[in-house]
């Protein structure tokens, strides 16, 4: 032991060290925690870091549009003029 390193430094350095292993047991132990998997869901994810994550879609949403009638129209144009008016 160095004599100029407290007892209170190394205790610190020792659990810091103790707490990093414990925390790369734990993490590995959840990346390849799905023991209960079925044979299917196993070759899925043998390739994915994360096969516990959902899959992302590859779509976005329907888009939704509305025809609008001359006078729906006309009012919204108003409005439009009156916000653009309004700002500095």
């Amino acid at each position: 032991m160095p004599e100029q390193v407290s007892i209170l430094q190394l205790t610190g350095v020792a659990t810091l060290a103790l707490a990093t292993v414990i925390w790369v047991v734990g993490l590995v132990r959840l990346l390849r925690g799905g023991r209960g998997r079925s044979e299917a869901a196993a070759v899925r994810c043998q390739g994915d870091a994360l096969c516990a994550m959902p899959r992302q879609r590859r779509s976005g949403p329907d888009t939704e549009s509305v025809e609008l009638t001359p006078q729906e129209h006309a009012a919204f144009a108003g409005l439009v003029r009156q916000f653009s008016e309004s700002r500095p």
